[in-house]
Parts: structure tokens; C-alpha cells; sequence
């Protein structure tokens, strides 16, 4: 089943108003069993052209995932990529930088962590936190020591942007393609999804009072977010905005774009010269003599 995907993609130069923008959207699948007969069909989709991208080993792909707690990153990226080979595929969830990553600037970090060649990277979060909750909580950037050289206010975050701009059209240039992902949670769904993890013994760790306190700021965030997606999406690294509130859907959203980013590289497995193809025949022919003799 192909999902059309191109109502949730940020064009270039198109501003962003999330308000606009829906939380729930009709999902693709009419029952639960079909949910889960898509999702196989996009995992094993996904296998193949993952092997194809290990064989091919000319490009990288990023997948980037942002968004509000509790919006299901995780889950995504876990049902999504099941069937990759985690030899193929890098993960890395980045939390708050720490003492010698605060010494570098704001992409070194990150960029530490690109993947290489014939892979897959995810980032759990990314740099893009560097506009996002700095910007909610500007205080925080006291711990970076900058000079002033960036400037401040509008400044300094413009100055970010393209920063981020500029280095994912260096990485596109030389063929890591990079598609980044915004779960779109509304408020009101996040209230239950944290009263769900009150209310599940196993769940308990994952909810905070500083989780609950970040909910304050929610129009704070919905605004940095606006401008962050209108200012980084580009046609060589763009934006989905994925309604997030039914997790299944979002999933299956989510699947289908990751499958149309592998695609569109029109990966192939590498063809056999006359060279390669004598070689393999002399090889047959030592394997076939073995079992003569055995």
C-alpha cells in the first residue's frame, strides 16, 4: 500500500503555522490487523533496500526525529527500523551535551555521529535541540561560553539556522541524504500519554516533574518549532510534520517516507564484470571438485 505522503512535507521557503497543521489525521489503515499486515509489508520493503544501500555503498541517509515528550519517537524508530540489520543501522539519542561537548561548537557533537557509507543513521533528537530548547530556555546558552561573536536575540538564532542549513547542504553534496521528522503531539494527547505512564508501573520512570514543567512552555515551543521547520526545510533535507497523536498511523506515515527516501536513490546491487564473473567460475569449479574428493 503507497501512502501519500506530501501533505506532511515542509516545502522550502513555506513558513509553518502548527496550529494549522493537524494532530490526528483518517489513518491509513481501516483495523488493526491491516496496521500491523502495512507495517510488515514497509519492514521488509525496508530490509530490501536497506541491504541494497549496504551493497551499493555510495550514499549515507540521516533520519532526524524531533518532537514534544511523550510523541512517540521511540516507538517509531523501533517498529519502524525492526527489520534492519543493526550492523546497517546507527541509533543515537542525544540528551543534554556534556562537559567537553560544551567546549566545541554546536554541530561538533552531532556530527561525530554522521553515518557512514551504506548506512543508516538515526538521530533521537539532534542539533536541532540548539534552537529548540535553547530557545525556550535562552539561559542555557550561559553554559556554552559564547563571546558575543553570534550575536544574540534573532541574531544569533538566524545565524543557527543557517549553520544548520549550510551543513546539511555540505553532507547532500556529498551524498548523505538526510530526511528529518517532527511527531506533531497535540497537548491535550500528551496530558494522557503521561497520566498513562502514572498509571503503568512500567512506565513510571519515564515521566518526571521536570516533564510536567516543560508543559508550561508549550506555546513557547510550538513558536520555536515554527521557525526552526520554516527556516531548515530545504529540498535536499526537508521537514515532515507527522500527525503523532495515533501512534499506529504515525508509524505507518513515517515507514512509507523512509521507504520513498531509500527509493528515490535507486539503489542497485553491484554488477559482476567478465573479470568477476571468471573468477566465480573458477571458484565454483574448486568448490564443485571438493565434494568428489570428499
Amino acid at each position: 500500500m503507497k501512502i501519500d505522503t506530501n501533505a506532511f512535507r515542509v516545502h522550502a521557503g513555506h513558513s509553518v503555522h502548527l496550529a494549522h497543521k493537524p494532530t490526528l489525521v483518517e489513518p491509513v489503515y481501516k483495523s488493526k490487523e491491516q496496521y500491523h499486515k502495512i507495517l510488515a509489508e514497509h519492514v521488509e520493503q525496508l530490509s530490501e533496500q536497506q541491504n541494497r544501500l549496504y551493497a551499493d555503498n555510495r550514499f549515507a541517509v540521516l533520519f532526524i526525529f524531533q518532537a514534544m515528550d511523550a510523541a512517540g519517537k521511540d516507538g517509531a524508530i523501533k517498529h519502524v527500523m525492526s527489520g534492519v540489520n543493526p550492523q546497517g543501522c546507527q541509533v543515537y539519542s542525544f540528551k543534554h551535551p556534556s562537559a567537553a561537548e560544551l567546549q566545541h561548537d554546536f554541530l561538533w557533537r552531532t556530527t561525530r555521529d554522521l553515518p557512514e557509507r551504506g548506512k543508516i543513521g538515526i538521530f533521537n533528537r539532534s542539533y536541532y535541540e540548539e534552537v529548540l530548547i535553547l530557545r525556550v530556555h535562552p539561559e542555557l546558552l550561559a553554559a556554552e561560553g559564547l563571546s558575543g561573536a553570534a550575536g544574540s536575540g534573532d541574531a544569533l538564532w538566524d545565524g543557527r539556522y543557517r549553520s544548520i542549513v549550510e551543513i546539511e547542504n555540505h553532507l547532500s553534496r556529498n551524498d548523505t541524504r538526510i530526511v528529518k521528522f517532527f511527531l506533531h503531539l497535540s497537548k491535550e494527547e500528551q496530558r494522557k500519554r503521561f497520566l498513562d505512564r502514572i498509571d503503568d508501573p512500567a512506565k513510571n520512570w519515564k515521566l518526571s516533574a521536570a516533564d510536567i514543567g516543560e508543559r508550561g512552555f508549550w506555546p513557547q515551543y510550538m513558536d520555536a518549532y515554527e521557525k526552526c521547520l520554516g527556516a531548515t526545510s530545504t529540498e535536499l533535507a526537508p521537514w515532515y510534520v507527522v500527525p503523532a497523536d495515533d501512534k499506529d498511523n504515525a508509524r505507518l506515515i513515517v515507514s512509507q517516507i523512509v521507504l520513498d527516501t531509500l527509493e528515490a536513490l535507486k539503489l542497485r546491487y553491484p554488477e559482476s564484470d567478465a573479470g568477476k564473473r571468471n573468477e566465480l567460475q573458477a571458484l565454483r569449479a574448486r568448490l564443485e571438485s571438493e565434494a568428489g574428493s570428499a
